[in-house]
């Protein structure tokens, strides 16, 4: 089992970072293999709405210029998912918000029923709302949520504040040992038969008729 995690910090080695190495570290010690990803330190276009993805269903966005589409390969060999991001304007960053906008909308069927977290680093305030802004592309994506002790934030303005953070890198860790658990209870229902949800043929409906 793999778990792909992002970082969407535009500091590779960051307060972001600094999380996302606490959550994996979890992980391995449950013989669960990890990547950190990094998507923050390069520009990321934002979706044009070209629909080309969609049109061709080539589960792959049309521009090849960053790290989208390898993201996308990525993401269909993984079994869970851990997107972190820096609190910018009491927001996720513009890097990962574009990324994961045209991750999703490109190659969704690579993330569905599998399970996803979010975590977010700020120096002050904010988090709450950039972690609200995170979970939303797993409601919207038959995403299994993996939660901790308190919300999955850090606090600090450095890595090593994070780090003096005890609360919040303790929830770092329940989240990967959460993350684990729920890793292998899906692993040992497949083993015993239990087969994914059938969905159901799509229903859109607009609110203006």
């Amino acid at each position: 089992m793999k778990v792909l995690l992002i970082n969407g910090s535009p500091n590779a080695k960051g307060c972001t970072y600094t999380a996302l190495c606490e959550v994996a570290k979890e992980l391995e010690s449950e013989n669960i293999e990890t990547e950190i990803f990094q998507v923050g330190k390069e520009p990321i276009r934002g979706c044009t709405a070209c629909r080309t993805c969609v049109r061709t269903k080539s589960g792959k966005c049309t521009f090849n210029d960053d790290p989208v589409n390898t993201a996308i390969e990525k993401a269909a060999e993984a079994d869970g998912f851990v997107f972190g991001s820096p609190v910018h304007y009491a927001g996720a960053s513009g890097q990962i918000t574009s990324f994961l906008d045209r991750v999703f909308y490109a190659a969704g069927k690579n993330f569905a029923y599998k399970p996803g977290a979010a975590i977010v680093s700020c120096r002050r305030g904010g988090a709450t709302a950039a972690f609200d802004q995170l979970n939303k592309y797993f409601t919207i994506s038959n995403m299994p949520i993996v939660s901790s002790q308190y919300w999955n934030m850090v606090h600090g303005n450095t890595p090593e504040e994070v780090k003096q953070d005890l609360e919040g890198m303790q929830t770092m860790r329940t989240l990967g040992k959460n993350m684990a658990w729920l890793l292998k209870c899906i692993q040992a229902g497949k083993m015993a038969g239990v087969s994914l949800p059938v969905c159901e043929p799509r229903v859109v409906t607009n609110f203006i008729r």
